[in-house]
């Protein structure tokens, strides 16, 4: 891209090195004229805009009335022109003559742009304005001032790391799932008898049943 009679080398080493960002073109304008105004050579800086998109911004519907509208307009300001022309050219010349300029002027625009407009009508049949925007403009300066401005600007913050995602909870294995191969099985506790204790093995002394199994002497 030329400018100004001169060629921007292509990439970014061309334009130097970013010093500052900002999500506004008016931002990055007043960091220009701070690092200009604190000795910073203006033909070290830059303005780079990353993630440049066309918008589209829609004014109007067009039609063959606003159509003549416009032309009417435009006709005014070129019958401006030939009338001043001709009023330098000839300072005598009468009023009917600047006002019939005036009116023809009038005429050949509303024309114009009716024959125009038919022609396009069918491809679009409303008026917009394009823009071109980027989503963040870097202020840049070659390796000459950047010591410079960084000191002016101040160093920029690198933006914190996004947090890890906290990894889930583990699950205890689900007790009916069947043992895998080679792994090792925790013994099992014994199951609840639901609160009743279990008889004494040990016999009463007064039990008859005790002495049917007791040796008996003599």
């Amino acid at each position: 891209m030329t400018m100004m009679g001169g060629r921007f080398p292509q990439g970014a080493e061309g334009v130097g090195q970013t010093v500052a960002s900002f999500p506004t073109y008016e931002a990055a304008q007043k960091a220009v004229s701070t690092l200009i105004a604190g000795d910073v050579p203006a033909r070290d800086i830059a303005i780079v805009g990353q993630g440049l998109r066309s918008v589209e911004r829609v004014t109007g519907r067009l039609g063959y009335a606003s159509a003549a509208r416009s032309g009417a307009i435009n006709g005014l300001l070129l019958g401006l022109l030939f009338s001043a022309i001709l009023v330098i050219g000839s300072p005598s010349v009468p009023i009917q003559a600047f006002v019939g300029v005036l009116f023809v002027g009038i005429a050949i625009g509303m024309l114009l742009s009716i024959v125009t407009y038919s022609f396009v009508r069918r491809r679009r049949d409303y008026a917009s304005v394009m823009q071109v925007v980027a989503d963040h403009y870097e202020v840049t300066v070659t390796a000459a001032g950047i010591h410079r401005a960084r000191q002016i600007l101040g160093p920029q913050s690198a933006p914190e790391p996004a947090a890890a995602p906290a990894a889930p909870a583990s699950t205890p294995a689900d007790a009916t799932e069947p043992p895998r191969y080679g792994e090792r099985v925790a013994p099992t506790s014994e199951p609840d008898d639901g609160g009743v204790d279990a008889p004494d093995a040990t016999p009463s002394p007064d039990d008859p049943s005790a002495d049917q199994g007791a040796p008996r002497r003599g």
